[in-house]
């Protein structure tokens, strides 16, 4: 009577042996063995601050220049006088209308 067939992941090395995750449950003797590569295994990922400060230094490698506080703070302006016209602007359209403006 012959043994099921059974799966039992593990690693392969540079110099061709196999490093198995746990002892197969078989008999001792020869056996077939058929490699197949998993898909890469999931790293954990650096947290937001390391990605972050991994960032700033390979744009200070590169010579990268980011916006100045001014710069930042005039975009933002420029934004909200965006989102202030545009509300403006909605109310104004909701004024034109015979329901009136949602609650």
């Amino acid at each position: 009577m012959s043994q099921p067939e059974i799966i039992v992941e593990g690693t392969l090395n540079p110099d061709g042996t196999l490093e198995l995750d746990e002892p197969p449950k078989l008999s001792a003797g020869r056996v077939q063995v058929t490699v197949k590569p998993l898909a890469a295994a999931v790293q954990k990922s650096a947290g937001l601050a390391v990605v972050i400060q991994q960032i700033q230094q390979d744009q200070k490698k590169r010579g990268f220049v980011g916006l100045s506080d001014q710069d930042l703070a005039a975009a933002q302006k420029a934004r909200q006088e965006e989102e202030d016209e545009y509300e403006e602007r909605c109310k104004e359209l909701w004024g034109q209308t015979q329901t009136g403006p949602p609650t």
